[in-house]
């Protein structure tokens, strides 16, 4: 067993931001990790920016990440990427999305979605995975297939086995989209070498 880890998993509401932290609370589980995971919702019911904490090692005393202490953060929405990448550590690691869903003052004319942030992104992180994450979710089926897509890449670069993971997904993922999910999760792995 290793020192805790800590994984930050952001989105906006309806993206599966939940689930993701779920499958991978299950997988750590699996693997013997003491885990502890924290859902902050905010106004994730109107669509508005969800954070969840997955912490795990031999001993996990408590669940919340500070900033400068995610060994990833993981994103499903690049404005929400930008918005957490300060909770990142020197040397960390970000996954996100490309995807970009324009929050309300922006839907309403009050302000611009923010311009340059992959190259911003890269700026601030040396170790940055800024993928198309949308394309293969819905060639697996679902636009809604992102959160699980961007969990494996995240699952090429952590040393446990590829059936772990899909056993995760299976342990929670409702029957009748598991398919979906494992086509998703395998297209995810295949963007590790972009």
């Amino acid at each position: 067993m290793t020192n805790t880890k800590s994984i930050m998993i952001v989105g906006v509401g309806g993206q599966g931001s939940l689930l993701a932290s779920k499958t991978l609370g299950r997988l750590l589980m699996n693997a013997g990790y003491d885990v502890k995971v924290s859902e902050v919702h905010g106004m994730s019911q109107r669509g508005g920016s969800v954070v969840t904490y997955v912490r795990y090692g031999q001993r996990v005393c408590s669940p919340v990440i500070q900033t400068g202490e995610a060994d990833v953060l993981l994103s499903f929405e690049l404005c929400e990427a930008a918005r957490w990448s300060g909770y990142l550590k020197k040397d960390g690691v970000l996954i996100t999305s490309t995807q970009q869903i324009m929050p309300m003052p922006v839907i309403t004319g009050a302000a611009q979605y923010p311009a340059d942030l992959e190259k911003n992104l890269r700026a601030v992180c040396s170790h940055a995975y800024i993928v198309d994450a949308l394309t293969p979710a819905e060639k697996a089926g679902s636009s809604k297939a992102v959160n699980v897509v961007l969990l494996g890449l995240l699952s090429k670069m952590m040393d446990l086995p590829e059936g772990a993971w899909k056993e995760a997904l299976k342990q929670c993922v409702k029957p009748q989209f598991l398919e979906m999910n494992l086509k998703a999760f395998q297209l995810g792995r295949e963007l590790y070498n972009v």
